[in-house]
C-alpha cells in the first residue's frame, strides 16, 4: 500500500540537464526544477523502463553539485503519490538532488513486481545510481553531471522512503556500494515471518525453520493491489506480465501465495517458499550492506513489527555498519495519514520541526555532505505517547535499553511476582472451528475504518492477570516473552506430521486492564507461534511494544487458540496449561521503569 494516496504531478523541464541551471523567474518560485526521465534497465532476467523525476536545486551546477537522493514508492504506489513526491520536493528544498522513481512493476514502471528482490530491483536501482554518477544517459539522452562525487563514477547517494520503499534501499545497497546512506521506515526483515510470523524460540531475529500463522488479511490486501495494477493504469508495458498464473507478480511470488493460500505446509514446499522469501528480504543480504543505516520503524504496525527491525539493528550493529534506531509512533497500523503533533509527516515534509525529521537532517548532513562534526543521535530512541509535555522521545546509548523483570502464571489465572506464589492448578482451553478472538481488521488502520475493540471468547483462550501496578508507573520498552509448557494429546498426535501445518498453533498477548475492567490490546499486536515440539517447553517472543501501564492498570497475558486476522489450526485441538511452584510459565519483561506488580 502507498504511505498516502495523495496524488503528485511532474513538471517538465528542457531534456538537457548538463547546462547551466536555470535561474528563477520570481522570488516565489519553487526553489528547483522538475525533470520527467525515463531509463531503461536490465534487472535480473527482464529489461523496462523505469520512470522517474529529477529535482534539481536552484544554483546547482557541474560547477556547484550537491548530494543526491533517492527514493520511491510504498507497494501500490508510484514516483507521484504523496510520500515520494513529497520526500523528493522537501530533499530538493533544502539542496539535495532529488530522483523519486516508481518501483518496478508500480506507476508507469515496467516489470513485473518482485518483492523487492536484490537481484532484480536492487540491480535496477544501482542503474539509477549511473543516472546520477553521469555514467549513463536517460532514453532520451539526458546526461546527469551536478551530482557532488565521491570518486569517479562515485556519486554522494542516499536513499529514503518507507515499506516497501524502505526494503529496496538495502536491497540497493547490498549490490551497490556506492551508496552512501539509508533511512528505511517500516520495513521487513524477513517476509516469510511478515507474512506468517511464528514467534515461538526464536534467540536470534525472526526466521525459524516452519512457518507461523498466515497473516491473511494483510496478505491478501497487498496482493490484490499488485494484482489491480493493470485497472489502475490501463494500457501497461507488456513488460509487467507475470509468471506462475499471477497477472503482475514474478512466478516465484506467484506460486508463495498459493502455498499460503492452501493452508498446507508439505516440506519440499515450505522449503522453498521460505528460502525465496528470505532471498527477497534483508535477513539473506544484510553482511553485504555497508552503507551506514537510520532504521525507523512504527509501534502502530501489525504487518511489519518493531521486532524486524531489532533483528536488522542487531544483525548491522555486530558486522560493524553504521546504524542507529527508532521507534516512532505510526506505521501501518495507525496514524500514518494523521501523524500524532511533532511525529515526522512525509507528506508535509517537517524535517525540522519534528525528532525523527532532525535525526534524518543529521543522518543526511553526516554522510552524505561529509560534515564529520555532525552529531548522529543515540543508538536508540523510542517515542512515548503517555508525554503531554517537553521530549516525547526517550533515548538510549544501547539498544536494548530495558532491564528484565518477572512474573509467574499461577493455577489460578493470576501473574504473580514470586514464584513461591504460584498457585498448582491446570486450565484447559480448545479451538473450534472458526476464529473466536479478533486483535484487528488488518487494513482498517491503513484505510481509515473503524475496527471493533479487541475480545476472546471464553472456553478459547487461558489468561493470567496481574495486581494492580503500585508505586508509580510502570513502563515496558522491548519484547515481552513467555515461556511454557502445554499438554495436548490431539497435537502431540499430529507432532510428525510432514505437513508443518498441523502442529499446535497459538497467540500470545498481553493486555492493559484499566481500574474499570477495560481491556487495552497494546497496539492490536499479537505473537502467533506454531508450537515447534508439545512434549517440551518452548518460549514465544511477543512483538515489541512501548507501553506504560498507570498505576492502578492490570497487565493481562493471555494465549488465545485464534484470531480473525490470521490462519489458525488445522481441526480441534484441547490445550492444557499447569502451573506449579517448581514448574510454571514465566513472563519477562522489559521494564525501564516501575516495579512489576
Amino acid at each position: 500500500m502507498s504511505l498516502a494516496l495523495l496524488t503528485g504531478t511532474a513538471l517538465t523541464a528542457p531534456l538537457v540537464l548538463n547546462a547551466p541551471a536555470p535561474a528563477a523567474a520570481t522570488e516565489d518560485a519553487d526553489p528547483y526544477t522538475v525533470t520527467a526521465l525515463k531509463a531503461t534497465v536490465r534487472a535480473g532476467s527482464y529489461k523496462c523502463t523505469v520512470d522517474a523525476d529529477l529535482y534539481r536545486p536552484r544554483g546547482v551546477d557541474s560547477a556547484h553539485p550537491a548530494p543526491a537522493v533517492l527514493t520511491t514508492n510504498g507497494f501500490g504506489g508510484s514516483k507521484a503519490d504523496g510520500s515520494t513526491d513529497a520526500i523528493a520536493r522537501t530533499f530538493a528544498a533544502r539542496g539535495y538532488v532529488a530522483l523519486a522513481y516508481s518501483g518496478l512493476g508500480f506507476g508507469k514502471t515496467g516489470c513485473p513486481i518482485s518483492l523487492d528482490d536484490p537481484g532484480i530491483d536492487g540491480r535496477a536501482a544501482s542503474q539509477l545510481v549511473d543516472l546520477l554518477a553521469g555514467t549513463r544517459s536517460d532514453d532520451d539522452g539526458t546526461r546527469v553531471d551536478f551530482v557532488a562525487k565521491d570518486g569517479p563514477g562515485d556519486p554522494s547517494v542516499g536513499m529514503i522512503g518507507g515499506s516497501y520503499g524502505g526494503a529496496v534501499q538495502m536491497a540497493t545497497a547490498a549490490v551497490d556500494h556506492r551508496v552512501d546512506a539509508l533511512v528505511p521506515l517500516i520495513t521487513w526483515n524477513d517476509l516469510s515471518y511478515s507474512l506468517t510470523p511464528n514467534n515461538a524460540d526464536r534467540p536470534h531475529g525472526v526466521s525459524g525453520p516452519v512457518p507461523g500463522a498466515y497473516k491473511h488479511q494483510w496478505t491478501n490486501g497487498f496482493f490484490l493491489i499488485g494484482e489491480a495494477q493493470g485497472l489502475l493504469h490501463p494500457g501497461l508495458d507488456p513488460s509487467r506480465l507475470g509468471g506462475a498464473g499471477c497477472l503482475h507478480f514474478v512466478a516465484p511470488a506467484c506460486r508463495t501465495k498459493r502455498l499460503l493460500d492452501s493452508r498446507s505446509y508439505p516440506a519440499d514446499e515450505t522449503r522453498e517458499m521460505l528460502q525465496y522469501a528470505r532471498s527477497v528480504s534483508p535477513v539473506s543480504y544484510l553482511k553485504s550492506v555497508k552503507a551506514p543505516t537510520l532504521l525507523v520503524q512504527g509501534q502502530a504496525d501489525t504487518l511489519f513489527n518493531l521486532n524486524e527491525a531489532a533483528a536488522t539493528y542487531r544483525t548491522l550493529a555486530a558486522q560493524g555498519t553504521p546504524v542507529r534506531m527508532i521507534w516512532q509512533s505510526w506505521g501501518h497500523s495507525g496514524g500514518m495519514k494523521n501523524p500524532e503533533p511533532g511525529e515526522l509527516d512525509l507528506a508535509k515534509g517537517n524535517l525540522e520541526s519534528s525528532y525523527v525529521g532532525q535525526r534524518i537532517l543529521a543522518w543526511f548532513d553526516r554522510y552524505l555532505r561529509h560534515r564529520t562534526t555532525t552529531a548522529t543521535g543515540p543508538a536508540f530512541a523510542y517515542y512515548r505517547d503517555w508525554v503531554t509535555s517537553g521530549p516525547t522521545y526517550a533515548t538510549s546509548s544501547a539498544f536494548p535499553a530495558a532491564d528484565s523483570r518477572r512474573l509467574y502464571l499461577s493455577g489460578d489465572g493470576t501473574l504473580v511476582d514470586d514464584r513461591a506464589g504460584v498457585a498448582r492448578g491446570s486450565r484447559t482451553y480448545r479451538n473450534l472451528r472458526l476464529p473466536t478472538s479478533h486483535s484487528e481488521s488488518s487494513l482498517a488502520g491503513l484505510v481509515g475504518l473503524p475496527d471493533p475493540h479487541a475480545y476472546d471468547i471464553r472456553g478459547t483462550c487461558l489468561d493470567w492477570t496481574s495486581a494492580p501496578v503500585a508505586g508509580g508507573p510502570l513502563d515496558v520498552v522491548g519484547a515481552p516473552t513467555v515461556t511454557l509448557r502445554v499438554v495436548s494429546p490431539q497435537a502431540e498426535e499430529d507432532q510428525h506430521s510432514s505437513d508443518a501445518a498441523d502442529k499446535l498453533v497459538l497467540f500470545a498477548k498481553l493486555y492493559d486492564v484499566a481500574p474499570d475492567g477495560g481491556e487495552t490490546l497494546v497496539h492490536r499486536l499479537v505473537a502467533p507461534a506454531r508450537v515447534p515440539d508439545v512434549t517440551r517447553r518452548f518460549t514465544v517472543e511477543l512483538p515489541g511494544i512501548v507501553h506504560r501501564f498507570q498505576p492502578g492498570h492490570r497487565l493481562r497475558l493471555v494465549i488465545a487458540a485464534s484470531d480473525s486476522a490470521y490462519a489458525g489450526n488445522r481441526g480441534v485441538k484441547r490445550v492444557t496449561v499447569t502451573s506449579a511452584p517448581e514448574d510454571t510459565g514465566v513472563l519477562e519483561l522489559p521494564v525501564t521503569q516501575g516495579v512489576v506488580p
